[in-house]
């Protein structure tokens, strides 16, 4: 599908705006695999093929070559939050670091080196399984566009020094003079943090599962979940497939257990990119090194430049929808687009007259910590993990190789975490749900325009360790 965008200041952005992912919309795209279409046995059943049910698959067909693994997708491979996203893979596990300082202090040492060791790792599987996905570990810039963030971000910057981060402030010539934006008051730089083409990671991820046996099923949607004693009992399409062990990965999706209703909302996200940029409008920003970037407000920008020298732009708005939950039409909202249009210009002026090629949006599973959560069903023989808030391309592994530990009973450093053992709070039930969502944002939007000042309810939100991330 194809339109015209709006913009709020009268310009229009572009005359044919493809409705699709920029990375799902790709020759590359392998063809559909058939649907479950008998009853299956097996030592592990993956439910979602994004990115934890595929590092999922992949870690456990590594260590255990004669288990027999199915991997149970009810749309395409990468079809959900792993083909919609921006691309950035970082080494936090915690959504940040600060909010993992905020919540989990005394852990941040060892949650610092297992995320360090978790981006190594995928680094590491990526060239060992020559992977073709435009992998560049090219540092992310967060930047300060007034100035109580700047100083914020020098306050981050000197926290994770103390830890032995080695991050970097950059003056506002210094961010200028990189990234050139005249919006800019100062920045800071991780070092720990990729880009990637993340459909093409996932493509690359299942054609190894393919290669060792794993049996991959698209189409194919689970309608229940049932403990049959010593197995899990899940039912696809009519069919029966029976998972001595079970991995549960639906993300943003309607969960499958009941428990995680309260857990988690799904919030959709929106993403433009533009066409391909001249060699002068590339050289009028600079930006040479292809660093992730992403803006200090509570209601944040993250943008990247592609292989092939377009730019990515997304975030700002995250839509609640209410008991509608998650839906094909509410991955394109012109509101949205039009609003990331007219602040990719107020970032990018000198790129005022480029246009947009693609413009999406897709649901991310939120919860009121931030970051992924673990548990258990079935006797143990089920484990979920969700919570992720758009941060979880890299986390996604380390997410894999926990739920892997607690279903095979072991106890490692990633399970010994306090961050593994706990959960989050529960959101409301409706309507106070969408009451609740609704009123925070407008505090966070009114907190941007009053120089990061939190009114009352932000602050009691914050004593009560619960939140709501753009």
């Amino acid at each position: 599908m194809f339109s015209e965008i709006p913009s709020q200041n009268g310009y229009t952005k572009t005359k044919s705006l493809r409705h699709e992912s920029f990375w799902l919309d790709n020759l590359q795209r392998p063809a559909a695999m058939p649907p479950v279409n008998q009853d299956i046995e097996a030592d592990l059943v993956v439910i979602g093929a994004g990115f934890t049910g595929l590092w999922s698959a992949l870690e456990a067909v590594l260590e255990n070559p004669h288990w027999k693994i199915v991997v149970l997708e009810s749309d395409r491979i990468a079809s959900g939050a792993t083909g919609r996203n921006g691309g950035f893979v970082a080494a936090s596990l915690t959504h940040g670091f600060s909010n993992g300082l905020a919540r989990w202090p005394d852990e941040m040492p060892e949650l610092l080196r297992l995320g360090s060791q978790n981006l190594t790792e995928i680094d590491a599987r990526i060239s060992q399984l020559k992977i073709e996905c435009d992998w560049l570990v090219s540092g992310e810039i967060d930047v300060a566009t007034q100035d109580y963030q700047a100083r914020e971000l020098q306050e981050v910057h000197d926290a994770m020094n103390d830890l032995g981060v080695s991050s970097q402030y950059l003056t506002s010539d210094q961010i200028r003079s990189r990234i050139n934006s005249p919006i800019y008051q100062g920045a800071l730089f991780d070092p720990e943090v990729a880009v990637v083409d993340p459909a093409r990671l996932a493509w690359g991820l299942a054609r190894e599962l393919e290669r060792l046996g794993v049996e991959i099923f698209e189409d194919s949607e689970v309608d229940q979940l049932q403990d049959s004693g010593n197995s899990v009992l899940v039912k696809v399409r009519g069919h029966d497939v029976t998972g001595r062990l079970v991995v549960l990965a639906t993300n943003a999706y309607p969960p499958l257990l009941k428990r995680l209703k309260h857990l988690i909302v799904p919030v959709y996200d929106y993403v433009l990119v533009t066409e391909p940029l001249s060699t002068e409008q590339r050289a009028s920003i600079g930006w040479l090194n292809r660093e992730g970037v992403g803006d200090s407000g509570n209601q944040f920008h993250y943008y990247r430049v592609t292989e092939d020298g377009r730019i990515l732009f997304g975030g700002y708005d995250a839509l609640y929808h209410g008991k509608a939950g998650v839906k094909p039409e509410f991955d394109t909202d012109f509101d949205s687009f039009a609003r990331l249009a007219d602040h990719f210009v107020q970032t990018f002026p000198q790129l005022a007259d480029v246009n947009f090629s693609h413009g999406w949006g897709g649901a991310i599973d939120t919860c009121s910590r931030f970051s992924a959560f673990w548990g258990k069903a079935h006797g143990g023989k089920t484990v979920y993990v969700a919570g992720f808030t758009g941060l979880g391309v890299g986390a996604s592994r380390f997410a894999a190789l926990t739920s892997l530990d607690l279903l095979q009973g072991r106890e490692t450093a990633r399970t010994k975490l306090r961050m593994v053992k706990t959960k989050p709070l529960p959101f409301p039930p409706e309507p106070f749900r969408s009451w609740v969502i609704s009123w925070t944002t407008k505090s966070l939007q009114r907190a941007d325009r009053e120089k990061g000042k939190r009114n009352l309810w932000l602050r009691l939100l914050d004593s009560l360790g619960l939140g709501f991330d753009s």
